[in-house]
């Protein structure tokens, strides 16, 4: 049973599926790494969520605000041996309810065009490309996406 856990970057399990997805994207990226890893210092990170498949860390995911009114998710990871179980979409949806709570609307992200799975899931996922933004403005390899966040809405139980 998967269980998300909401914490921040200085939770061990975080750091060691990070050191998992910078191996992979060091692979994936080739020479634009560097450049990319300058922008994923998870130091910043104070909102974190980390999945667990019974008590063993299987993927994560984090935010820092972009603005008053957004969010960036950052970190999206899943580990190979666990994908198709969909936890990326509750590390997601998690991230984004949290975000909701601290009444954010939106979320925005940048993603590599060479990381065709994670194009498709954030698509997937109801983000819309938007022109790249910030660091990646003329970056060709990257693709931008932004997601409107429906109002948060306390539930009453009765």
């Amino acid at each position: 049973m998967i269980k998300l856990l909401r914490t921040d970057s200085n939770n061990i399990d975080f750091v060691y599926l990070v050191k998992k997805l910078d191996s992979y994207l060091k692979i994936i990226d080739g020479d634009d790494h560097s450049f990319y890893n300058q922008f994923n210092n998870i130091d910043v990170l104070k909102h974190v969520v980390v999945a667990y498949n019974d008590a063993i860390p299987v993927g994560c995911g984090a935010f820092k605000m972009f603005n008053n009114n957004s969010v960036e998710i950052k970190r999206m990871f899943t580990l190979p041996a666990s994908r198709g179980q969909k936890i990326a979409s509750k590390i997601l949806n998690e991230l984004e309810h949290w975000a909701k709570e601290l009444k954010y609307t939106s979320c925005i992200l940048e993603t590599g065009k060479r990381q065709v799975a994670a194009v498709n899931f954030y698509s997937n996922q109801n983000y819309n490309i938007i022109p790249n933004f910030g660091p990646y403005k003329n970056i060709e390899n990257s693709v931008c996406f932004e997601k409107q966040l429906s109002p948060w809405k306390k539930i009453i139980n009765r």
